[in-house]
């Protein structure tokens, strides 16, 4: 067997594994970050598998069809099986799961994203090895209402695109091995035929004004289970520690489905510590009724405590009955007591701990919200590389992958319902935001990373319904927040941004987009104290700035001159527009890499003093699609991530590392910058992101002296020099030192001095040929052919003859329609020569055609 099909088998397993060598976001230039990198894969395995759902659990992630409209009625969908018609209608696509609606529509620069129903279907062997058993699909997540059908036959019916929910076919799989058209047509074959729809639905969370697409399709995996007679729907596993971490105590309850017949069965309860160890064991009775009961209660004497820095799991396992049919589930707990200070910071283990966190959509180039298990776990690795040991899952309860994954990573969670935007519907819309919230609390319980239930974001944002109470919704978040308080009292409750309930849950985020959004960066710590003083427990998440990547600036902060101080720094209606209103960055500034750069690391370093700072999250980690922003560089984008929407790094993820990790590092502002601009002889600021404790500048080979770093001295804590360059090609490396230790970082590019009136020009042209992909270039230029270095004009590209291009990605290089970064725009492209002619054109200019 192959590494990777050993790899692939892997991926059946429950718990979460390192990503395969070949995907994995390996440090660059950085031996240290490298073996940081394998402690995290040794982590990793070390924490084991998460929870065992059933006995046999099978991911159904081949075979599938789908057809992105809507059917006559579930008949047309098995009808070519049983009449052996070649000419039914409508043609089926053959897809894998997970699989979204909106792979790609959703970043097209010429359409509306798709919101309608859409069919898959298939057929599996389904044979219950469990007499009297269970045969369940387990769906981890569907978009957004889903029917489940057995040839012909509702099985089930589901409203809400991110809790995981199951269906018992039992009895439809049974009734239909009965029948004829079984054994005929079907050949011993279950069909599964399975209707998503995403549609407008103003009575639905979350709402269509929000600033995320709402994706259709079976995006996240789904499983068949088969269960023995006897078998838990639930397990829950309550970890408890003091704050001294001396005393811990471990109650572990058993919930049975509604179905569970009458009658008893020996249970035994096995608790391990994180290497494996048996602690702890206990056997009884379990009554087999439905419903919650408790099993046993664990006294555990200074139990190893879970932290970022050592997310230490240990494992419970339940087996109810015995012999072939008997039970077994295992989940994976940890003890840490959480506190945060009315008034003041964040507290783990009785220690301070500044939370340094990020934001996660579920959404990546070219699948949108189908990630796979390894594309999920190269996201979480990346963060936790950065530095993270904080994050907010915006702005719907994830992937129980992910959260398998800050529970062995160590990073703390800000979990929340779909409740965002639009104001308030009626009882059905009320039902579904409690039932999710129910969901989210149950499904994800046992987690240790989870530290807040989040109960809704900007429902102050009013637009879906005519009337906009406000008593209304301050009366509806009290019943989620006294909802979650009775599922779950050990957790706090929270809200980002809506000030008229803000005194309703225990901690409270408000606006503050110091610098983007209004006002300028140097406000932040102003602001963030006086919005501190006002509420009972202050948390900022929800801060930062877009950034075009690969779009670079001589004098970024150009945009600060237009903005007026001290008018407040919050979110305001209209403020994400591109046109009219007040100035501000988001608006009038050049989104630069630079710039955002120069308010990340403000922002990293004023944290740094800010002793009463519960703490922080980045908005996002990574850009994701939206509805809203249809003019932006990249359309159809947020590109507030450190990240694009394929993992290309950005330079603003090396800033947080410089300040949020510990192995040695240094990285050169300009990676991405290939031509840099200026006058003859002018010194020219160079800036080195590192969290050693100095660094030396070599330019050109000659040494610029070593600076110490200073997180206080902005930007880039004291490592900035001012140099010369020379005319064409220039050499810049910087040797970091950390006690003994040494990291190097060396960059190359072009410097022009000559002067640039507006574009008149397109140039196209092949830049490099690999993996079977051709890159092509597209270059700005003014009338005496000198590269226009500051334009931004949109570029839009076209194919015709043999191949196509790799657009609708939504990142920088990967999209038909794109603002041009430092006067160029590249895009990727499978092609033929000679049968291949790809084009180019810009308004105003000339278009131009490249025949490969």
């Amino acid at each position: 067997m192959s590494r990777q099909a050993r790899h692939d088998g892997l991926l059946n397993r429950s718990g979460p594994l390192p990503p395969h060598p070949a995907s994995s976001p390996l440090p660059e230039n950085n031996t240290s970050l490298r073996l940081n990198y394998k402690l995290i894969l040794i982590s990793l395995f070390l924490t084991g598998l998460h929870p065992a759902f059933s006995q046999q659990k099978t991911r159904l992630n081949a075979g599938w069809e789908f057809v992105r409209q809507d059917l006559g009625g579930v008949w047309e969908a098995v009808r070519p099986v049983v009449a052996g018609n070649p000419e039914s209608v409508p043609l089926w696509d053959k897809v894998t799961l997970p699989h979204c609606f909106n792979a790609r529509d959703a970043v097209d620069p010429d359409v509306n994203y798709y919101q309608g129903p859409g069919w898959y279907r298939t057929q599996v062997a389904v044979q219950n090895p469990y007499p009297g058993g269970r045969t369940l699909l387990h769906f981890e997540g569907a978009g957004q209402k889903t029917d489940v059908y057995i040839y012909t036959t509702k099985v089930g019916s589901h409203v809400g695109g991110y809790d995981e929910w199951t269906v018992d076919i039992t009895q439809a799989v049974a009734d239909f091995q009965k029948t004829e058209v079984y054994q005929k047509q079907f050949k011993g074959q279950i069909p599964i035929s399975i209707r998503c729809d995403n549609s407008r639905d103003l009575e639905m969370i979350p709402s269509d004004l929000s600033d995320f697409n709402v994706y259709g399709g079976l995006y996240r995996y789904l499983n068949l289970e088969y269960q023995p007679a006897v078998a838990l729907s639930r397990l829950v596993a309550k970890a408890e520690v003091d704050k001294a971490g001396k005393a811990g105590t471990l109650t572990v309850k058993a919930v049975l489905p509604e179905t569970a017949a009458a009658g008893s069965a020996p249970f035994a309860v096995r608790l391990l510590d994180p290497r494996g160890k048996q602690v702890a064991q206990y056997k009884g009775t379990l009554a087999a009724k439905p419903g919650e009961q408790e099993l046993h209660r664990f006294a555990v004497k200074s139990p190893r405590l879970w932290s970022p820095d050592a997310p230490q799991l240990y494992t419970v396992q339940v087996t109810v009955g015995t012999g072939a049919q008997a039970y077994q589930h295992s989940e994976k707990v940890g003890f840490r007591h959480i506190e945060f200070v009315e008034k003041g910071p964040f507290m783990l283990n009785g220690k301070r701990l500044l939370l340094r966190g990020t934001h996660r959509h579920e959404d990546h180039a070219g699948v949108a919200a189908a990630m796979t298990e390894p594309m999920i776990r190269q996201e979480m690795v990346m963060m936790k590389q950065m530095g993270v040991n904080f994050i907010r899952l915006g702005h719907y309860q994830q992937s129980r992958i992910v959260l398998n994954l800050c529970d062995s990573l160590g990073i703390t969670v800000w979990e929340e319902i779909p409740w965002c935007r639009g104001g308030l519907g009626g009882p059905v819309y009320q039902a579904q935001a409690k039932r999710m919230l129910t969901n989210m609390i149950e499904q994800h319980y046992n987690h240790p990373a989870i530290i807040i239930w989040g109960l809704g974001n900007e429902n102050d944002w009013p637009g879906d319904f005519p009337e906009f109470d406000k008593q209304k919704i301050r009366a509806f978040m009290t019943e989620l927040n006294d909802l979650s308080h009775r599922l779950d009292a050990s957790r706090y409750t929270a809200i980002r941004r809506c000030d008229f309930c803000k005194d309703i849950v225990d901690v409270y985020s408000p606006s503050i987009w110091a610098g983007w959004y209004r006002g300028i960066y140097t406000e932040y710590k102003e602001v963030s104290r006086k919005e501190f003083e006002g509420v009972k427990r202050f948390l900022h998440v929800e801060w930062g700035g877009d950034s075009h990547a690969g779009r670079h600036s001589e004098n970024p902060d150009n945009a600060l001159a237009k903005i007026t101080a001290g008018k407040g720094a919050d979110e305001r209606s209209g403020d994400a527009s591109l046109f009219g209103g007040s100035a501000r960055v988001s608006k009038d500034g050049d989104w630069s890499e630079t710039y955002l750069c120069n308010l990340v690391d403000w922002h990293l370093k004023e944290q740094e003093t800010m002793p009463w700072l519960s703490g922080t999250a980045y908005w996002p980690f990574k850009d994701f699609s939206t509805p809203v922003r249809p003019d932006n560089p990249i359309p159809y984008m947020n590109q507030k991530g450190v990240v694009e929407r394929d993992f290309t790094k950005k330079e603003a993820y090396y800033v947080f590392q410089s300040y949020w990790t510990t192995q040695p590092m240094a990285r050169i502002y300009g990676h991405s910058w290939p031509v840099r601009w200026g006058d003859e002889g002018e010194l020219k600021l160079v800036k080195v992101y590192s969290n050693c404790e100095q660094a030396e500048l070599f330019v050109n080979g000659k040494s610029y002296g070593v600076k110490k770093r200073n997180s206080q001295d902005f930007p880039a804590a004291g490592l900035h020099w001012n140099v010369p360059f020379v005319a064409g090609q220039n050499q810049v490396r910087v040797v970091a030192r950390q006690g003994k230790q040494t990291v190097q970082d060396e960059i190359s590019f072009r410097y022009q001095t000559q002067k640039w009136g507006k574009p008149t020009k397109l140039t196209l042209e092949k830049v490099s040929t690999a993996n079977g992909l051709t890159t092509v270039e597209a270059k700005l230029f003014d009338a005496q052919g000198v590269q226009c270095l500051d334009a931004a004009s949109w570029v839009e590209f076209s194919l015709a003859g043999a191949g196509k291009l790799h657009d609708d990605l939504g990142t920088s290089s990967g999209s038909r329609k794109v603002q041009a970064y430092n006067g160029r725009a590249l895009i990727q492209l499978e092609g033929k020569p000679g049968q291949t002619v790809v084009a180019v054109q810009s308004p105003g200019l000339e278009p131009v055609l490249l025949t490969l």
